[in-house]
């Protein structure tokens, strides 16, 4: 609170227990229950703005605690359905593996596991999947696990000269690099 402010706090402080004390005139037992008024007067003045200003810290925190709570809220659902589109079509490939599943008819099976195949490749690579290249590739480490390395003829030394676990990149992160030999 600013001195100006203090000071005109004190003046109303001042006005009001003179207001009192004409209006308590008489007995010596009433002007001494209007010291103390005075005194109760002042305090009361003096509490009020701090109260008002103290309601409103209070209000302003618990606008920001509820903040902080809806935003934490809207975090959690978007963290637990932000795979619901990708969930969703990849439902209709549930759907059609049970079908396959359902008739077994020698090459007819063959090819309509490859079409399901080819579906769910399909909705992963929309999704921002991609397949990491790794055959005949440099070796790299931000993209290939080497689990063991060969000596042959057909490729260069660093060269990956054979994948053992296709690697896999989402919208250009590594989320599982190629696990590969590499040649000597």
């Amino acid at each position: 609170m600013t001195d100006n402010k203090k000071d005109e706090f004190n003046e109303e402080i001042d006005a009001k227990a003179e207001e009192t004390a004409e209006e308590t005139a008489g007995s010596a037992e009433e002007k001494e229950d209007s010291g103390k008024e005075k005194a109760e007067i002042k305090e009361d003045v003096k509490e009020e703005p701090e109260e008002d200003e103290n309601v409103k810290y209070l209000r302003l925190m618990a606008d920001f605690q509820n903040y902080k709570k809806r935003v934490e809220k809207e975090k959690k659902d978007l963290y637990a359905y932000a795979n619901e589109i990708i969930m969703n079509e990849l439902l209709t490939v549930l759907d059609n593996f049970e079908r396959a599943l359902g008739h077994d008819d020698g090459e007819g099976f063959k090819e309509g596991i490859e079409m399901i195949f080819k579906q769910l490749g399909d909705v992963l690579e929309k999704s921002g999947l991609a397949e990491i290249p790794a055959m005949g590739e440099d070796f790299d480490p931000q993209k290939h696990n080497a689990v063991m390395t060969e000596d042959t003829d057909e490729y260069e030394s660093g060269k990956v000269s054979e994948v053992m676990q296709k690697g896999y990149t989402l919208n250009g992160k590594v989320i599982r690099p190629s696990m590969v030999k590499v040649a000597n």
